[in-house]
């Protein structure tokens, strides 16, 4: 009897692990803005985030299948696409970046800025390289107008801080996108999950970002159990946070480096869906 316990339980667990670890999971939130043009009610972000190299099925055709049926109007990936670490070698890790890329692009327009992981990988120049042959928009400390109905909009990138050091900080972007485009809705697109209160001082509307793995693991009443620098209980690890009128989107992200296995925690694909109030 005990013995059968024992297996049923080994059987549950792994059973939790594999669902956790595999099955992706899609998360809408629809936000609401006094300041959206009419235009773009209802334009709606697919956000990849912290992919580390990922795989699920044959050359990602499940991940590829979710993304399209979300209909996004673009498709932002925020960080983390390569892998820093791991025991994958350098070309398989730019092989598997090229499939995916080159299935998403015909969906939707895609914009792509960095995470610290792309940058510890040592193939940020090949995979800039990469990005620009497949038609990504790079935002590296830079911004673009998205149109709609003769209204637009500010994209803004914010390069992650494993980059060169001397980038220009991300007040000082920001200030400077504010300042050439006035008072358009600001939407910026952050690897790291840590700035919402600087950014509700600086009037963006939106903040899209990931790099906290979702806390790694989930349990009933936490944010998130265990931080990127191993500290515990940290912040903003999952869902919409909100400072003044600047909401923040963070997204739990799809692989996963840390060899500490998701639980109850799985790889989400997020979908914002921005609404006018």
């Amino acid at each position: 009897m005990l013995l059968t316990l024992l297996l049923l339980i080994i059987l549950i667990v792994g059973a939790l692990l594999y669902d956790g670890n595999t099955r992706i999971v899609t998360t809408e939130y629809e936000l609401f803005y006094k300041n959206l043009p009419e235009s773009f009610d209802g334009f709606r972000i697919a956000v990849l985030s912290d992919i580390h190299c990922v795989v699920f099925g044959d050359d990602n055709e499940r991940l590829i299948a979710k993304v399209k049926a979300t209909r996004p109007d673009i498709i932002a990936i925020t960080g983390d696409l390569i892998d820093g670490y791991g025991h994958i070698e350098t070309e398989t890790k730019l092989e598997i970046t090229r499939t995916l890329i080159d299935a998403l692009t015909p969906i939707a327009p895609v914009y792509y800025i960095t995470g610290n992981h792309d940058w510890d990988s040592g193939l940020i120049r090949p995979l800039f390289t990469l990005l620009e042959e497949c038609g990504v928009h790079i935002l590296r400390n830079k911004h673009t107008l998205l149109e709609s109905g003769g209204s637009t909009i500010i994209l803004a990138g914010v390069d992650d801080p494993n980059g060169p050091a001397d980038m220009i900080k991300p007040h000082e972007f920001i200030k400077r996108v504010s300042e050439a485009e006035g008072g358009d809705f600001l939407i910026v697109l952050e690897h790291r999950n840590i700035h919402l209160p600087l950014y509700s001082v600086l009037g963006v509307d939106l903040v899209i970002s990931g790099h906290a793995h979702g806390g790694i693991i989930r349990l009933p009443f936490t944010d998130g159990l265990i931080g990127q620098q191993r500290d515990w209980f940290p912040q903003y690890t999952s869902g919409v946070y909100s400072i003044s009128e600047t909401n923040m989107v963070v997204s739990r992200g799809l692989g996963n480096h840390t060899g500490i296995p998701r639980i109850f925690n799985n790889p989400q694909l997020v979908v914002t869906v921005l609404r006018t109030a």
